[in-house]
């Protein structure tokens, strides 16, 4: 790693140590190497607190999202977790951390998109995730329930395939809202029903599906 991706990471995790109240979702980010997720060119940016370009219209997450959504999900070791859209992998990689003695199923729209990621995180040794392309329903209802479900893009209102996919006790965190504007909302099943939280602004790219936004034309 040269010297000024040195310094970049040292600032970034300094401020996340700060900001971010995890200390378990920090150090696992700390073990995963974003140079590695994101496109050559873009290598030299890798540890800036933004989200970055990965291609097919798709981003990384802006890694102070990235811990704000982990943390989120109080994620325990053993638990089974669900991300909707895995795009570079980056995110899974950290969840892989997170659940060392779980399993983390992660579902990709675009084929290309999925394919290279499954191929990195083998290649890295996340042995615990599992990447599928997106079927027709959303998320993979074939191996719910989950304790948890991750949304790495924008839904206009929480979808309902999704909190069915939920086990007792689970928690889903998704950013809800308008193409333009979002806020990012947490859900808890409980045994009277589900608990609702809001997390704050956010931005991410549009979620497509039947109970998301229309696929662009």
């Amino acid at each position: 790693m040269d010297k000024n991706l040195i310094k970049s990471r040292k600032s970034l995790f300094s401020s996340l140590w700060r900001n971010v109240r995890a200390e378990s979702v920090i150090r696992a980010m700390e073990r995963v190497p974003r140079e590695r997720f994101v496109p050559p060119e873009s290598r030299h940016m890798a540890y800036l607190d933004t989200p970055l370009s990965i291609g097919e219209g798709q981003t990384i997450s802006q890694p102070y999202i990235v811990a704000l959504m982990a943390a989120a999900l109080g994620l325990r070791g053993r638990d089974r977790v669900l991300e909707v859209g895995t795009g570079s992998g980056y995110q899974a990689a950290i969840l892989s951390l997170l659940v060392p003695q779980g399993r983390v199923v992660s579902v990709e729209l675009i084929p290309v998109l999925a394919e290279r990621a499954r191929c990195l995180l083998r290649e890295m040794g996340y042995g615990n995730v599992e990447v599928q392309e997106a079927g027709p329903t959303m998320g993979c209802p074939g191996r719910a329930p989950f304790d948890a479900i991750i949304v790495a893009a924008a839904a206009p209102r929480l979808p309902k395939s999704l909190l069915s996919q939920l086990a007792p006790g689970g928690r889903l965190v998704i950013p809800v809202g308008t193409l333009e504007q979002q806020n990012l909302v947490q859900v808890l099943r409980t045994d009277e029903g589900l608990s609702i939280s809001m997390l704050g602004p956010c931005r991410f790219v549009p979620l497509i599906g039947w109970e998301a936004f229309p696929a662009p034309q």
